[in-house]
């Protein structure tokens, strides 16, 4: 067993964003109105060489060693790519292809690409900013010229509001740094002096600010500031980002998806609608992301213990530049088996709890304000404002507190509390037989968190 606080025991499983954060001397409320912290980065000028997104000289030398050693997943990206399949993300997979293995003819295609099909979309903006920094060497004068202008325009438009457009015009402006100075310079006073302030405002007041279906995006950017710029967006709000991969990973839901190509865990989101494999390869390239941003973390080396099931490997158009591109199998991984059961985030009112690890496990998780059970494959809306019996997860009993104030807790030796469906950031009277009565605040998601109970205790608040 590995010693830490990321491993504990089933009694006091519960994985808490702000456990893991130092100690309670200082309150939420004293967090969130703490004085700006300064800039993440020196400096807006760059001097990093092309290929400086995604690409720099350590991860290109283990992508290019991959190649060498002809590892499933090269070998799977060269199978598509020279038998002709219609890549998804044409100017991303050919470029990436062309940097690894300087096969010239993929560089033209996705240099081609770039300048006659891309369109105006974030998506192809990102497309073009890694086609026009990874195919520098192939490209003429005057293609370069093009595509400068083509950056150009796209970032004189009008800003978006998604982190995948701020993504987006912030590694148009890197690629451009040494083509176009004022242009590239404005982007990043742009990101850093709009977009990324308003999101770490948004942070600061208990705001999720990055949905889980941006993630990706987000790291993306992560990864761009740290290797140009040298700083580390996450110092500026840690509260949130200590915790993020343990998050993400138990924010799926344990049933696996079988695709043709390869099976999917599928990534919570709002509606009982059919799994979206495109976000669901998004969400395994976030995690991915993230074990590359910082390997030695606890908490990534947990991530990629989960990663590294071949199960799920990406091996479609879509998927599988970004499984070569982020995935590193020689990174040793830990067993997930040791993280608690319960994810609770005190601060920005997120719950998910699972039954056990096995992909037929009950799930509960409070998705961007809708409160959902994952079971037997399906998943069920919950209305936390109706009493309905509480849900025995195991490790957690979840109460329906809108309506019923009394309840007594399972006969277990003990058992970690979650009351849901009340006034969002509140304070509460708790009584527990045998304990005084004494004050507890509900999350900003309507959840009041009550600790480490005996079983067959009552519970009574107001």
């Amino acid at each position: 067993m590995v010693k830490g606080s990321l491993f504990r025991s089933a009694a006091a499983a519960r994985w808490s964003v702000v456990a893991f954060l130092a100690v309670s001397a200082t309150s939420v409320s004293a967090q969130q109105s703490e004085s700006a912290p300064p800039s993440p980065v020196d400096t807006l000028t760059i001097y990093t060489e092309h290929p400086r997104l995604f690409l720099p000289p350590g991860r290109l030398r283990l992508l290019r060693r991959e190649r060498e050693r002809k590892s499933l997943r090269f070998e799977q990206f060269d199978l598509l790519t020279k038998g002709g399949a219609t890549m998804l993300e044409p100017g991303f997979a050919g470029a990436l292809y062309y940097r690894v293995t300087d096969d010239a003819v993929q560089g033209r295609r996705a240099i081609d690409w770039a300048l006659k099909t891309a369109t105006a979309s974030d998506a192809d903006l990102r497309q073009i900013a890694l086609v026009f920094d990874w195919c520098q060497p192939l490209m003429s004068p005057a293609e370069i010229a093009a595509l400068v202008a083509r950056l150009e325009r796209a970032l004189a438009a009008k800003p978006g509001t998604s982190i995948e457009n701020e993504r987006s015009r912030l590694l148009a402006g890197i690629a451009l740094a040494d083509h176009s100075p004022k242009v590239s310079n404005a982007a990043l006073e742009d990101f850093f002096g709009r977009a990324w302030k308003q999101r770490l405002a948004n942070l600061r007041s208990g705001k999720a600010a990055i949905p889980l279906d941006q993630t990706f995006a987000f790291y993306e950017i992560l990864h761009a500031v740290r290797d140009n710029l040298n700083g580390d967006l996450r110092e500026q709000y840690p509260h949130y980002f200590k915790d993020q991969p343990i998050g993400h990973l138990l924010a799926n839901y344990p049933a696996a998806f079988p695709a043709a190509e390869s099976e999917y865990r599928i990534p919570a989101k709002r509606g009982t609608g059919e799994p979206d494999l495109r976000a669901a390869a998004l969400s395994r390239a976030a995690e991915l992301a993230m074990v590359a941003f910082d390997a030695n973390a606890p908490e990534s080396q947990v991530l990629q213990g989960w990663l590294m099931n071949y199960r799920f490997l990406m091996r479609g158009t879509f998927g599988i530049p970004y499984e070569f591109l982020w995935a590193n199998p020689y990174q040793p991984g830990l067993s997930y088996y040791h993280v608690p059961l319960v994810f609770h985030d005190e601060i920005f009112g997120r719950l998910y709890v699972r039954s056990n690890w096995e992909d037929s496990a009950q799930w509960l998780g409070y998705v961007d304000g809708q409160l959902q059970l994952f079971e037997d494959g399906k998943i069920t809306m919950l209305n936390p404002e109706i009493t309905r019996d509480p849900l025995d997860l195991d490790e957690a009993v979840v109460f329906f507190g809108k309506t019923t104030h009394r309840f007594r807790t399972p006969a277990k030796e003990v058992v970690d509390v979650f009351i849901v469906g009340l006034n969002p950031k509140h304070v509460y009277q708790v009584e527990i037989d045998g304990e005084e009565m004494r004050e507890e605040p509900s999350d900003p998601g309507g959840i009041l968190y009550l600790k480490g109970l005996r079983g067959d205790n009552g519970i009574r608040f107001r």
